[in-house]
């Protein structure tokens, strides 16, 4: 599996929001749909917690395993091959994170293991919003990667299952493109929404804005 641009900065931002909210402990977090791993991994640099990592698909729960072993962090992750809709857990979660089937009712591939990856056929946005607020702590908060033509619909699914929207920001490449995918942080409390553009690059230069968030995990910078 590929590791995209739009999963890291998406990793970081979701670091620098955990941050901020000032939690005073030891976190738990959830993480649906893992992959490769790469949300787990770049939160447990960073953040004092423990992981449950799931994924349904058997190839990206075994690579996820493997990088989860190999990295420093191990002792932090638990990864989990099962499906997220049927998974029962005793535990309920500080933090939800997840960059979920990207598109519902849209054209499949032909490749079910892609189609398991890239579309929602196995998990419906709100199934997803629906299951996770299920296992969320009181003052927890669950924090989405979309495509940003999606956003509307999953405020509006999210506020339905009793969730606000309290931070967002939405990923441009260019100043000159349009929004192609939205960061999505919700909570069960009314909160001020904290709400910010980011574009990754500006005449072929990485922003600083970028940069601040990928500081810590890009060699490059």
């Amino acid at each position: 599996m590929k590791v995209c641009t739009d999963a890291c900065l998406f990793g970081a931002w979701v670091v620098e929001l955990l941050k901020n909210q000032q939690y005073g402990k030891k976190i738990s977090l959830l993480d649906i749909g893992t992959g490769t791993g790469l949300l787990s991994l770049i939160t447990a640099q960073e953040i004092d917690c423990s992981i449950d990592a799931i994924e349904i698909d058997q190839a990206a729960a075994s690579q996820a395993s493997e990088n989860f072993l190999a990295s420093p962090f191990a002792s932090k992750i638990k990864i989990a091959e099962t499906d997220f809709k049927t998974w029962e857990s005793r535990s309920v979660y500080d933090c939800i994170i997840s960059n979920p089937p990207f598109f519902e009712n849209d054209l499949a591939s032909p490749d079910t293991k892609k189609n398991l990856a890239l579309h929602s056929s196995a998990l419906t946005l709100k199934e997803l919003i629906a299951n996770a607020e299920q296992k969320l702590q009181e003052n927890g908060i669950i924090v989405l990667l979309l495509p940003f033509h999606r956003k509307e619909k999953m405020v509006q699914l999210a506020t339905e299952t009793g969730l606000q929207l309290f931070a967002n920001a939405d990923i441009k490449q260019t100043s000159k493109h349009t929004y192609f995918r939205t960061f999505l942080a919700f909570s069960r409390n009314t909160k001020n929404l904290q709400s910010e553009e980011i574009i990754i690059q500006d005449h072929r230069v990485y922003t600083d804005r970028f940069i601040d968030l990928l500081t810590n995990y890009y060699l490059a910078f």
